[in-house]
């Protein structure tokens, strides 16, 4: 038995050399194939021509709307409100000037009369001063008249004692009437500054009661809340009926036709806009507010900058002001909008697609079918293209298609229009501005 395994292991092994040297026989004695000769791979590429010029890519962030004036109509004066604006509600838009809420005007109306009834009695009692000065003023004249003849009088009869025509007595009583006559000027004339100060007092209460005649009719006018200007309502608490204090807010206002979009740039496209232009002040900036699967456009304005830098958010704060033109659909306080502003201009820079670029800082032109390496500086991004400066001349042609295995003399097939170039005109396109 163990014989006969022996045996089978033998011839199995047997049959595998004969099979491994005919095979070897086989291969060796094999005819020579012919070999076809090795052909040079042609990469078919994407280009674009070079043109040299000035672009303005532009930075692009979202913002927020904010009301660029809005105001709490607060109540003037007390009292129960009588009518209320139909528009006086949220959403509500009302024009400037416009009656928005009426207080109940019987009490400043008649403090208005009170105040008119005593401004004009205290103008008559002025005028019967005046006409007792008059008076008193013919009474000083007068008693000024009758001294100066007492006066003469006294004179004569003295130079007549002196020759003995007069008596001593009679001097004495011209003296005694010079004495009273005196008296009589010097009260009239005191009477007369009295009456004159009482005119001054006069005057003064009647200023008194001027003011506050005007107090009482501006009282009665602001029993009316009007519109200080063109504006959408926020919020509301005005009813008729409702009994309201002085400073209560009956409606929050904000400006219909001023709005403001608040957004941030970062420390180096601030640093590289002011040290462009040394200011941000009137630039033009493109707003855009996404409805749905509608787009709608706005223009603005840059109107000011932050006081501060807003460290929070790792920038400045920039408010522009938008301009809403008649029949738009109007913008919304809180409403988050993408914001285009210009950046700087970089001059004789090229405009290629980002595929172009290699990790290394260059690009590869098309030399008589072949890429030849060109190191580029990257000046700015632009919405999937790139501004390079460097060793690039105007109708170079750029290799735009990425590939694997190119390199310095690949050979290379153009699909494109090499004339067609990669840039649009100077301060169009768009991207992120980083």
């Amino acid at each position: 038995m163990v014989l006969k395994s022996l045996l089978q292991a033998i011839l199995a092994l047997a049959i595998l050399v004969a099979a491994v040297l005919g095979m070897r026989h086989f291969v060796l004695t094999k005819p020579e194939v012919p070999r076809r000769p090795a052909q040079e791979q042609t990469y078919a590429v994407e280009t674009a021509a070079v043109r040299l010029a000035s672009h303005t890519p532009s930075i692009r962030l979202y913002g927020e709307v904010t009301a660029g004036r809005q105001v709490d109509l607060r109540s003037l004066v007390a009292g129960e409100i009588v009518a209320v604006n139909p528009e006086l509600k949220a959403g509500g838009t009302v024009r400037k000037g416009e009656d928005l809420v009426a207080i109940n005007r019987f009490d400043y109306e008649g403090a208005v009369r009170e105040a008119r009834a005593n401004l004009l009695e205290a103008r008559a009692q002025k005028i019967e001063i005046e006409g007792r000065v008059a008076l008193y003023r013919d009474n000083l004249r007068r008693a000024g008249e009758q001294l100066a003849f007492a006066e003469r009088d006294l004179e004569r009869a003295e130079q007549l004692q002196q020759t003995g025509s007069v008596t001593e007595r009679a001097l004495d009583e011209r003296r005694l009437l010079v004495s009273q006559r005196r008296q009589a000027e010097e009260q009239a004339r005191n009477t007369l500054a009295v009456e004159e100060a009482g005119i001054e007092q006069q005057a003064a209460v009647i200023q008194r009661l001027q003011w506050r005649l005007e107090l009482a009719e501006r009282n009665l006018t602001n029993t009316v809340l009007r519109a200080p200007f063109d504006a959408i309502v926020r919020t509301e608490a005005a009813q008729a009926g409702r009994l309201v204090n002085v400073n209560d807010v009956v409606a929050s206002l904000y400006a219909r036709n001023e709005l403001d979009v608040r957004f941030t740039l970062s420390d180096n496209q601030y640093g590289r806009l002011i040290a462009q232009s040394g200011t941000l002040v009137a630039r033009p900036v493109d707003v855009s507010w996404v409805l749905g699967s509608q787009t709608i456009d706005y223009r603005a304005v840059v109107d000011r900058v932050g006081a501060d830098v807003a460290r929070t958010r790792g920038g400045v704060d920039v408010i522009a002001t938008v301009v809403v033109e008649d029949g738009a659909v109007p913008l919304r306080p809180g409403a988050f909008v993408e914001v285009t502003i210009p950046d700087r201009t970089y001059p004789a820079t090229a405009r290629l697609p980002e595929t172009a670029l290699y990790d290394e800082g260059h690009v590869f032109v098309v030399t008589e079918g072949r890429m030849t390496r060109r190191n580029v500086r990257v000046e700015a991004f632009d919405q999937g293209y790139v501004l390079v400066s460097g060793e690039l001349s105007d109708g170079d042609v750029v290799v735009t298609t990425r590939i694997a295995g190119g390199g310095e003399g690949v050979k290379v097939r153009s699909l494109t229009d090499a004339a067609q170039p990669a840039e649009r005109t100077q301060g169009q396109g768009g991207g992120n501005g980083q």
